[in-house]
């Protein structure tokens, strides 16, 4: 495999660079740090150097990604912890800090030109990340002990972080190469890279966050047997995402009450598995013009000119999205639904639980998902989901309780599933129930971060003791007027009291 030296810089020559900065520019040391500016909050760091948790939702590179990163650090910051959220600057006019709450603010940091650039092509600019993070901490005279990274791209700026100074380095993978490149025909030039830092991430992190057991599973088959994982799932907010009645979302939007909607929410991507469903659909118009109208008991055949697919996701024509757009739009026309197909463009997080509730069935037909967010928010609005037999969507969606799983690449199983759901009103009523009680059980983002909190405590508790034993008595720095040593007490409980889920997670019956 060749790398493309123009658009990469040679990827090995400029991480060595950034090696080489990062070292003459930070002296490593103990975990010292000056009192938190917030009195009895300590800081901490999530980095999604590609992914703005202050951007648009629904955009490219906008997903599930920059949701989770977010809803963990407001989550968190509610638990008691300062929370700095780092990404890149893609646009001049964007603010620099953008508060999300008193003790929780994202921070875009300047490397490479302040434009969008694709995540394939963001590795040179990634020892300037890290150089500008460790500038950003010395200018604000503070230390983040503990950094949490997400995706790959940012897993490679932790790990130059770590050696540059004491961190306890947390990552969570959000998407695997080792996967990721198995569905594709032409693999990337960056690839290389990429299955090097992930399987590096795994082996050296202090913890990976995996956020299901498939991708734990996952991760041991194709990556490496070595390194520390966790299992927590993603959350959803719950407060937002609720069950309201069908009728009224449906006013709401503008839809019709005698639909049959089905419906998509997410990016406009290729390996999101959008022209299986669009062909799904197709067949359950061909197969509705042929029966007609019809019922038997619970069961009600729906005539498909009442059948209308909902598109939710935005767009830019200039990039992959909005290619794939027209690509799905050249489908739709050629499966004959075009006049059946409504696509909404970008849609608000406050309108979301509109259309979620507003669907008779919400389909996720990707090719892998670690986790599945679309599938956890539909169901707490109590739609069940169809989705891809795959990755986290295996234990996030429970077969014939709260959805059904269904082979990727399989209109003529999507179809099935979907028809079921649409006729059998019983069945789907038992369906919604146990949908929207599993997501209140398990998944909100309030658990999420309580146990991610615990995880943090823990892993800065074991730094200290760690250092307590093995080290010589610290030296003070001359740099400090009163250098201070984390205390175990601080790191034992941030401010906020917290509730300690020790509860594994359960499934409804």
């Amino acid at each position: 495999m060749t790398n493309s030296s123009e658009e990469l810089r040679s990827p090995k020559a400029a991480a060595e660079d950034g090696i080489k900065s990062l070292s003459h520019s930070v002296s490593k040391s103990p975990v010292v740090s000056a009192r938190p500016k917030v009195p009895g909050r300590q800081a901490i760091a999530l980095i999604s150097a590609h992914g703005d948790p202050a951007a648009e939702l629904g955009k490219e590179e906008a997903g599930g990604q920059n949701i989770y990163v977010r809803r963990v650090g407001e989550a968190l910051a509610k638990l008691g912890w300062q929370v700095d959220m780092f990404t890149r600057k893609t646009r001049a006019e964007d603010p620099e800090i953008v508060e999300h709450s008193p003790y929780c603010r994202t921070i875009r940091l300047v490397a490479g030109p302040e434009e969008f650039v694709p995540r394939d092509q963001l590795f040179q600019y990634l020892p300037e990340f890290a150089q500008t993070f460790q500038k950003f901490q010395s200018k604000a005279g503070s230390h983040y002990p503990l950094v949490h990274t997400n995706y790959w791209i940012s897993a490679w700026v932790g790990m130059r972080l770590r050696e540059a100074s004491n961190i306890q380095l947390i990552h969570t993978y959000h998407s695997l190469g080792a996967v990721k490149y198995q569905s594709i025909a032409q693999v990337p030039a960056i690839a290389e890279t990429r299955l090097s830092v992930e399987q590096e991430i795994l082996e050296q992190a202090n913890c990976i966050v995996a956020t299901s057991p498939q991708e734990q599973d996952t991760l041991r088959q194709l990556v490496s047997q070595k390194g520390n994982i966790e299992v927590i799932p993603c959350g959803t907010d719950i407060e937002n995402f609720h069950s309201i009645p069908k009728a009224e979302a449906r006013a709401r939007l503008g839809l019709s009450p005698n639909e049959a909607i089905v419906l998509y929410v997410g990016r406009l991507d290729p390996r999101k598995g959008i022209d299986t469903l669009v062909r799904a659909c197709a067949l359950l118009k061909d197969e509705g013009e042929k029966n007609g109208a019809a019922s038997s008991g619970s069961q009600t055949v729906i005539p498909r000119s009442a059948l209308r697919l909902v598109i939710v996701g935005g767009s830019d024509p200039d990039h992959i999205d909005g290619i794939e757009r027209e690509r799905i739009k050249q489908i739709v026309e050629q499966e004959g639904i075009a006049d059946r197909t409504l696509f909404t463009g970008q849609v608000g997080h406050d309108l979301l639980p509109l259309y979620y509730t507003a669907a008779d069935v919400c389909v996720i037909p990707s090719d892998y998902e670690p986790f599945g967010l679309v599938a956890i928010e539909a169901m707490a609005c109590g739609t069940p989901v169809v989705a891809s037999d795959v990755g986290g969507l295996k234990f996030t969606v429970i077969p014939e309780e709260t959805g059904i799983l269904v082979p990727p690449h399989d209109p003529v199983g999507f179809a099935q599933a979907i028809e079921r759901i649409l006729t059998d009103e019983i069945w789907t009523m038992k369906l919604r129930r146990q949908a929207s009680a599993r997501v209140q059980q398990n998944f909100s983002w309030s658990e999420v971060a309580a146990r991610l909190s615990n995880l943090y405590r823990r892993l800065l508790a074991q730094s200290i003791t760690h250092e307590l034993l093995w080290e010589t008595p610290a030296v003070a720095n001359p740099a400090l007027e009163s250098p201070v040593v984390i205390e175990p007490a601080e790191i034992a409980e941030p401010a906020a009291t917290q509730t300690v889920l020790t509860s594994p997670l359960t499934k409804v019956s």
